[in-house]
């Protein structure tokens, strides 16, 4: 069993609806999986809520790079 977690990818929710047919919902994960190998493999989608297109402020969904 893996112990890393996979990162999580941000997308726009028009992705997500075009990707419906082969993306399920994890609640544990709370996120879009691939179907059928999403357990294991594959990327870990959220929906990204951030408003506009410029971000100024800091970034909370990941550590900083060191």
């Amino acid at each position: 069993m893996r112990n890393v977690r996979r990162p999580r990818r941000y997308i726009a929710q028009h992705w997500l609806t075009l990707l419906r047919p082969v993306l399920r919902y994890s609640i544990p994960r709370d996120a879009y999986i691939l179907r059928g190998i999403g357990a294991s493999r594959g990327p870990v989608l959220r929906v990204d809520r951030r408003r506009g297109s410029a971000w100024h402020g800091v970034e909370r969904r990941r550590k900083p790079a060191t």
